[in-house]
C-alpha cells in the first residue's frame, strides 16, 4: 500500500550537502583537471613541478587545480622531505562514477 503524502510530511532538501556534492562533480568535470588526473595516473606519483613542466602550465595554475582535486578527494598527497607527491585516489573516482551512473538510471 502506498502511503498518502500529507501536508505535515516535509520535503527534505539539504542545500549544503547538495552544494558540496556539486563541487565534487565540478572538480572532475573540467578538461584540464581530467588531463592532470590522467597524467598523474600514468606516473603513479609525481610532484607538482613535474606536472606543470610536462603539461606546460604555469606553476600557480597547476597548484590551483591540484588543490581543487585534493579538496574533492580525487588526488592524495604524500610528503617526502621538501617534495610533495601527488597520486590518484582511484577509489574516490570509482565512487563518484558510481553515483553518477545511479543518478542517470
Amino acid at each position: 500500500m502506498e502511503k498518502a503524502v500529507s501536508a505535515k510530511d516535509e520535503l527534505k532538501i539539504d542545500a549544503i550537502q547538495l552544494k558540496k556534492a556539486a563541487l565534487v562533480f565540478r572538480a572532475i568535470n573540467h578538461k584540464l583537471r581530467q588531463q592532470i588526473i590522467k597524467f598523474i595516473n600514468q606516473h603513479g606519483k609525481i610532484t607538482v613541478t613535474q606536472i606543470y613542466v610536462k603539461l606546460r602550465l604555469e606553476q600557480s595554475v597547476a597548484s590551483q587545480h591540484l588543490a581543487i582535486l585534493r579538496r574533492a578527494g580525487f588526488v592524495t598527497t604524500e610528503r617526502d622531505g621538501k617534495f610533495i607527491y601527488y597520486s590518484v585516489n582511484n577509489s574516490r573516482i570509482a565512487e563518484v562514477h558510481k553515483v553518477a551512473q545511479d543518478l542517470l538510471k
